[in-house]
């Protein structure tokens, strides 16, 4: 599935997650909101590199997320 940082309406942040295809800009979601960072956790996206190790995929992807580009959309999110 992918994982998702969102700005909801009332300008706070959440952390969710979804399934398949769905975003949280979809308008049958559980939680709805503005998604200003996603990571996909799906097997294909660390495979080759991690195999099944899920956990390590998802400690290294904090050290290349852009986060000066996380707070800019969070910025325009809350405009």
């Amino acid at each position: 599935g992918w994982l998702w940082l969102i700005v909801t309406k009332d300008n706070t942040l959440m952390i969710t997650t979804t399934a398949n295809q769905d975003n949280p800009l979809m308008s049958d979601i559980v939680y709805p909101g503005t998604p200003i960072l996603a990571i996909d956790s799906w097997e294909h996206a660390y495979y080759l590199k991690y195999q099944n190790n899920r956990m390590e995929y998802l400690e290294a992807i904090w050290h290349v997320i852009n986060w000066e580009r996380v707070n800019f959309l969070y910025e325009q999110a809350t405009e």
